[in-house]
């Protein structure tokens, strides 16, 4: 949704003056890439598995099962969280997205469980069953 011009204006207001107040962190701000960060987050999710996995392993190899519990629950902390910034990189960023074409034309085909039980009752009803 647009902003109204007052929003503008206020949004343009603050912008001036945190260029005023620091302007190294309002250029550092305005040219950072979203897509850059989440390749950071990707990153250091995939140092934190390689971590987990060690930890998993030393436990195995030392017969400690604390250590490894540890390095599993590491492990699955950095996938989920390395995942999340891959899909925010990929542009799935949380949103709906609209239903694919194929499954549309697929669902207009054929009738739903619905119709289908409609359709067997009406013609028990009228003694074609």
């Amino acid at each position: 949704m647009p902003l109204s011009e007052h929003e503008q204006r206020m949004l343009d207001q603050i912008e001036q003056a945190l260029y005023a107040e620091d302007p190294k962190f309002a250029n550092t701000v305005r040219q950072t890439n979203p897509a850059v960060h989440y390749k950071r987050w990707i990153a250091k999710a995939s140092i934190g598995f390689a971590i987990g996995i060690a930890l998993l392993m030393s436990g195995a190899v030392f017969q400690q099962v604390a250590i490894g519990v540890i390095g599993f629950i590491v492990m699955l902390a950095c996938l989920l969280w390395g995942l999340s910034a891959w899909r925010r990189v990929a542009g799935g960023g949380g949103e709906a997205k609209a239903a694919p074409e194929p499954k549309q034309r697929r669902r207009a085909q054929r009738p739903g469980m619905m119709h289908r039980f409609e359709e067997r009752w009406r013609r028990r009803q009228e003694g074609d069953y």
